[in-house]
């Protein structure tokens, strides 16, 4: 379905310098320098995969995106999706995918919805059977109804990311571009949003790419991640192995009977472990014990810290790839993929 090889996207900076001479000379004899944004990329995704498609800010994400869309001309490489080329017939190519820009919106301002979604319904070219099956399913699965008769300027955030992204599906796309969908969401629109991308990806087999911050989207909706960092990829494969091979950070979370004698707790002493292994914090109500599994076994943190207090529950949890993540982008190591 998607095929990016070696895609690779450079951009020419201007170099001025200081002052009235250097803006003189810039314009005389203007000196630039190449900026590469995205650095020889490759991944595939098959028909009706949701991939996570994640990086810091400034990786490089955005980038990819538009040249997928087909905005952005690659300097080198290919990117082919569903056997187009984006860039070179983009009139068609679009009428085969979907985008939604969290921060922006594709509907008509002072539209009523309905009538935004009659006006995409004549550009699409979408016919009238088609249209009105189209809209009743987008209407369950998105629940339109009770707002679909209010100006666009009316809707709420939940609402308005709703109503983009059933804009974004009226044509029935084969891809869908999600940047961002559930920015500045309260948690219940979140999770609706979600379950909504979730049934439109399981009844049409739509394949999506979904570029987040929020990493519980990528833990509620993708099976696999690609991550980047300085335009270079730095991880393709799923969240399970990701975890598999970089979480090796555990949490270790505990009542204690008496909170002075669970004091007495030295792990760093007993275990010879520096300040980057183990973070030790107490709220008043429980501790927990984020620690390195790699040079100390769960089996010997909980012997331990049985053996100094008596504790009214205890629990020890897997690696968050929250905490996993963010330690990479913190190491910047190259991780492969």
């Amino acid at each position: 379905m998607i095929y990016v090889e070696k895609l690779r996207k450079e951009f020419k900076k201007a170099i001025k310098e200081p002052g009235l001479k250097g803006s003189l000379k810039s314009f005389i004899k203007p000196k630039n320098e190449i900026i590469t944004a995205v650095d020889d990329i490759t991944f595939h995704v098959p028909k009706g995969e949701i991939l996570g498609f994640i990086g810091p800010n400034g990786a490089g994400k955005s980038t990819v995106i538009k040249m997928l869309t087909g905005i952005l001309t690659p300097t080198s490489g290919k990117c082919e999706i569903n056997g187009q080329i984006p860039y070179k017939n983009r009139k068609n190519y679009v009428k085969e995918i979907g985008v939604v820009f969290g921060q922006r919106t594709q509907l008509w301002w002072d539209l009523a919805l309905r009538e935004t979604y009659t006006v995409l319904k004549e550009i699409y070219e979408v016919d009238d059977e088609q249209y009105k099956k189209r809209m009743s399913f987008l209407n369950e699965v998105l629940d339109l109804e009770s707002f679909i008769t209010s100006p666009v300027r009316t809707l709420s955030l939940g609402q308005r990311m709703r109503a983009d992204i059933a804009a974004s599906l009226l044509h029935s796309p084969k891809v869908l571009f999600l940047d961002e969908p559930t920015i500045g969401l309260d948690v219940v629109v979140k999770d609706n949003i979600r379950n909504a991308i979730k049934q439109i990806n399981e009844n049409e087999q739509t394949t999506v790419i979904l570029t987040t911050h929020d990493l519980q989207d990528v833990e509620n909706l993708c099976d696999r991640i690609v991550m980047i960092d300085k335009g270079k990829k730095v991880f393709d494969g799923a969240i399970d192995s990701l975890k598999e091979r970089y979480g090796q950070s555990r949490e270790l979370k505990f009542i204690p009977v008496n909170f002075d004698i669970a004091a007495n707790l030295d792990y760093e002493r007993e275990f010879n472990l520096s300040d980057n292994d183990i973070f030790v914090e107490n709220d008043g109500h429980s501790i927990s014990v984020k620690f390195n599994s790699d040079k100390v076994s769960v089996e010997k943190m909980l012997s331990y810290t049985l053996s100094v207090t008596h504790v009214k529950d205890i629990n020890v949890g897997d690696a968050d790839i929250e905490e996993i993540i963010k330690d990479i982008y913190k190491s910047g190591v190259d991780i492969g993929g």
